[in-house]
């Protein structure tokens, strides 16, 4: 079972970071960080979303209808004249669906960490999400997954190659206090608030390099 970091360290990788960066005009290096940290928290999310039978059909609805995983078969074809508009669109629509109201704060988050502007980062997230899931189309399809019970077991194995400091933190990002909201706590885990102390920025710092 590949997971996102496999994917990341690929020759399609590579390749999904250079157009990412020529995208928006980021160093690579950058972009690397960005979707490092990015790809696995919309996975977070999602996987948080199908705990519900409810979202998890919704996910699954998603998958067969728009996300079999063929835009993986032509990032090229994708990054060549720049991204379509409905694939910006498309992401923008995922990213609202998974982080609701939150999604202003680890846009701003992940600016912080990373040294690119929100609005850089906004871009690299709506470009990320539908890699995100035709990533799981294509698994979906590869496992027969049919059902929630089997599509959180696929996302947890595509979460699963994730560092341990990478997983605590999408942990810590997704549900800090343990009440079951999503991403409940990304402003006081990463902007500095008062549940901080615990050490999370450490991990940021460690994973951006800083």
């Amino acid at each position: 079972m590949a997971g996102l970091l496999d994917l990341l360290n690929s020759p399609m990788g590579q390749q999904l970071i250079s157009g990412v960066a020529g995208q928006t005009n980021q160093p690579a290096d950058k972009t690397a960080n960005v979707l490092s940290m990015a790809m696995p928290l919309i996975l977070g999310a999602m996987k948080k979303n199908v705990s519900t039978p409810e979202g998890a059909q919704g996910l699954m609805s998603a998958l067969s209808s728009n996300h079999s995983g063929g835009i993986l078969d032509n990032l090229g074809g994708l990054f060549g004249g720049g991204v379509d508009d409905s694939v910006m669109a498309d992401g923008a629509g995922i990213l609202s669906h998974v982080f609701g109201d939150k999604q202003p704060q680890v846009e701003s988050a992940l600016s912080q960490k990373s040294g690119i502007d929100a609005g850089s980062v906004a871009s690299i997230l709506k470009i990320a999400a539908p890699i995100v899931m035709g990533m799981i189309g294509k698994q979906t399809a590869q496992s027969n997954v049919s059902d929630g019970t089997g599509m959180n077991a696929l996302l947890g194995s595509m979460l699963g190659g994730q560092p341990q400091e990478n997983q605590s933190l999408i942990t810590s990002l997704l549900d800090a206090d343990g009440d079951g909201s999503i991403l409940d706590d990304v402003a006081g885990m990463v902007m500095g608030g008062s549940k901080s102390s615990g050490g999370i920025g450490g991990l940021l710092g460690g994973l951006f390099g800083k």
